[in-house]
């Protein structure tokens, strides 16, 4: 262009420098903020969790506290930070260190002074008192303030306001409260680890100083059974009890645990398994276990919180068929302290492979609830693979429950197990039994089947004698397929049934069949199962929490003793 000027070229390279920097200053500063912020963050994660390893509080973190909470060392309102879930104390994350140096949380054992079992005085907290809860001094409710206020002894549970705390109070003993028959005291253990050093196993003259009522009370709890409710289980548990009484199975298996039952008087311990079938089974193979050890006299009763998907046994038992924290962790202790003792017989199944050439021991299972070959083992088959691939996925008792609706409909399509009849042998007690066309066989030792239905009493007028759990007989009914199945769960059908007998010996002449006991499938090839009687179990029942069809046998069994 004539009489334009054009820029000079090293003009055009500064701009287009400033145009770079400032590209890459728009770019990399936010990286660089990210980074920065994501190290201080797992700094300060690597900090708590040295703080958490080395504390004697049992600290957890949560994203946001259930209901307003304060934290114990500034007094500001917090929504999120630490809590322990021993002694319940709740604190910012900036103030952990000094809660953690300030605050003494339970002690599962005091030191050696001497003092007596019930010498021990009240541990206060101040604030986070629970809700709904009443001064010990004036009766009114406590913890009613938008502030820290008023205090709660940690083993006890009493709570007080600021104004009604005396120095008569602070000093008083410690009778630990509505729970004093389940809780064992620090100094009972101090008194036993006296008494094991001087070589002393006479534990029952120490235990007599804390009443004739004392059941002491151990609870084995599975993280990952059901909804994983099993985790904040545990920690309401140890504020309620003695930490040492609470054990997480999955990092401390059940016979480890039950040797604390070892250091109590004789026949004194309740055991309450918080998980499903799957877990109570698991328990109840490691108080065989003792047995087998010498140590009949420590064995525990034991009571059942379903978590599981089934709950049968649970359910058999008087405890329900699931637990979602309806009621509070208080109420199912007082369950516990009000259940009756009973026996549960346990089975022995022996699994035999055909073959002349095959040389393997048989495989052998513990049965509690019931052995089953057909549609009801091709559902739980088909489940159990889908949950080993992603086992996040069926978190949910309900999903769980929509994933063997969908493989019970699929079979009623395909009828893989049909003409079982044409596949199998049956002996009750070594009779052969003659079967008609059915497509599963179920070996029952309890009434609860397939999530709470009672299989074998069934429904309409027709008399049965009633299944019981601790009579040495199974029942043995058959059914004619998924849809039957789906049937006798809604109460529009009854079962085929076949027989009662103390032994059932199964023989499979051909072909593959899933078969299943107590909730654990497998695919199974030719061979023979015989089910003969183990040993008994003692267990908890409460009739606090029957259901309908539990009633009407309880009935029904009142009648029959009525007019025998």
């Amino acid at each position: 262009m004539e009489g334009g000027e054009r820029p000079e070229p090293h003009e055009g390279f500064f701009a287009d420098g400033h145009l770079v920097l400032w590209t890459l200053c728009s770019v990399l500063l936010p990286v660089f903020i990210t980074f920065w912020c994501s190290l201080q963050r797992s700094r300060r994660q690597l900090h708590r969790r040295d703080i958490f390893r080395k504390s004697k509080h049992g600290w957890r973190d949560t994203d946001l506290f259930s209901h307003p909470t304060y934290c114990c060392v500034c007094a500001q309102h917090i929504l999120q930070g630490a809590f322990c879930d021993c002694c319940g104390l709740r604190v910012d994350e900036g103030c952990l260190k000094k809660a953690d140096k300030r605050f003494q949380c339970k002690e599962i054992m005091l030191k050696n002074d001497g003092r007596a079992l019930d010498a021990m005085p009240h541990h206060w907290i101040r604030g986070n008192v629970p809700l709904c809860s009443y001064c010990v001094v004036c009766k009114q409710q406590c913890g009613s303030q938008p502030k820290l206020c008023d205090y709660r002894c940690v083993w006890c549970q009493k709570t007080v306001h600021d104004e009604c705390m005396k120095n008569s109070l602070k000093n008083e003993k410690c009778d630990f409260g509505e729970f004093k028959s389940l809780i064992i005291p620090p100094s009972y253990l101090t008194s036993i680890n006296q008494m094991r050093k001087d070589k002393k196993t006479d534990y029952a003259v120490l235990a007599s100083e804390l009443g004739k009522q004392w059941t002491p009370l151990i609870i084995l709890a599975n993280s990952r059974s059901g909804t994983n409710m099993g985790e904040g289980l545990l920690g309401e548990f140890r504020i309620l009890l003695n930490p040492v009484q609470v054990f997480d199975v999955t990092k401390t298996p059940p016979f480890k645990a039950l040797q604390l039952c070892t250091l109590l008087p004789y026949y004194s311990a309740r055991v309450l398994v918080c998980g499903g079938d799957g877990t109570v089974g698991w328990v109840l193979d490691a108080v065989d276990e003792m047995k087998i050890k010498g140590q009949e006299k420590y064995i525990p009763q034991v009571a059942v919180l379903p978590l599981g998907t089934g709950n049968d046994l649970s359910n058999t038992l008087g405890w329900g068929t699931g637990y979602a924290g309806e009621i509070p962790v208080a109420q199912v202790l007082r369950n516990v302290m009000e259940a009756d003792g009973i026996k549960l017989d346990r089975w022995k199944v022996q699994v035999t492979n055909k073959g002349y050439y095959n040389l393997r021991k048989p495989k052998e299972f513990t049965m509690n609830n019931y052995f089953s070959v057909g549609p009801d083992a091709l559902m739980a088959l088909n489940f159990h693979a889908h949950r080993e691939k992603a086992p996040s996925l069926f978190s949910s008792r309900i999903l769980n429950k929509a994933v063997y609706l969908f493989y019970g409909t699929k079979d009623c399509l395909v009828q893989e197990c049909k003409d079982l009849n044409k596949k199998v042998e049956l002996e009750l007690d070594g009779e052969r039994v003659e079967l008609p066309d059915l497509e599963g066989i179920i070996v029952l030792n309890i009434g609860s089947w397939g999530g709470g239905c009672r299989l074998w009493e069934g429904m309409g007028d027709e008399t049965y004698p009633l299944a019981r759990h601790d009579d040495g007989l199974l029942e043995v009914v058959g059914v004619y397929g998924s849809f039957h199945c789906a049937q006798i769960q809604v109460k529009l059908a009854n079962p085929f049934r076949i027989g009662q007998a103390h032994t059932v010996r199964l023989i499979l002449k051909c072909s593959m069949m899933p078969m299943q006991v107590d909730g654990e499938p497998w695919a199974q090839g030719p061979c023979t199962v015989t089910i003969t009687h183990k040993t008994h179990a003692l267990m908890l029942y409460f009739s606090g929490e029957q259901t309908d069809d539990d009633i009407s046998s309880t009935s029904d069994q009142e009648d029959i003793k009525e007019t025998e």
